[in-house]
């Protein structure tokens, strides 16, 4: 599991992106690095513009970078482009589609009610915040843990997305969803220029 020792706010406003909800009003009122030295204008080479979308994009996924490289690796045997292949690849994790879902508020909520199994899918018991799931998959609430507060929260619509996305097909109030398709990546709700991921790792 991931053990990030920076407070969310000043990574999010190190990347330019708010990775929660709460970091909003964080990014919006500092735009700028933290530090002393975050105003200042500092000239950014071509390795650092490339580096900071990666970073930008494993943090929104809250990824190490052995499991991003990995990824990665997939995205570059397939026939597509490698960065929508990437991109497509991290979306069917199921921590992700558990927070697209709108079951979880941050990627962080999701990874831990996956861990602590309090996710199905297709009928069995999930803690591998990682595993891919493939069109026709069912993710659910167990049915024991359905009552607890965060579970009546979503039901309520309390995490909901502003925009559903459309390949998942979810019943908020009976806590389930279905993957109908593979996403595409305009539809995928993560700010990247993914092409730039895969010219640093292709370096």
């Amino acid at each position: 599991m991931m053990n990030q020792s920076r407070p969310k706010a000043k990574r999010s406003r190190r990347l330019g992106i708010a990775l929660t909800p709460k970091c909003v009003r964080y990014v919006e009122r500092r735009p700028f690095p933290p530090g002393d030295h975050g105003r200042a204008r500092t000239k950014d080479s071509d390795y650092k513009v490339r580096l900071l979308e990666k970073q930008r994009l494993k943090a929104q996924y809250d990824l190490r970078e052995g499991q991003l490289r990995r990824a990665f690796d997939r995205a570059a045997r397939r026939p597509g482009k490698t960065g929508e292949e990437l991109v497509v690849d991290l979306e069917t994790r199921l921590d992700a589609l558990v927070l697209r879902a709108g079951f979880a508020r941050t990627i962080y909520q999701a990874r831990q009610l996956v861990t602590h199994q309090h996710l199905t899918v297709n009928g069995r018991r999930a803690d591998r915040p990682s595993a891919r799931l493939r069109p026709g998959d069912e993710i659910a609430v167990a049915a024991r843990s359905r009552g607890k507060t965060p579970f009546l929260l979503a039901a309520a619509g309390a995490h909901a997305p502003h925009r559903p996305v459309p390949y998942l097909d979810v019943d908020l109030a009976g806590l389930a969803a279905r993957l109908t398709r593979l996403p595409r990546r305009a539809e995928v709700p993560v700010i990247c220029d993914e092409q730039l991921v895969v010219e640093h790792y292709s370096r």
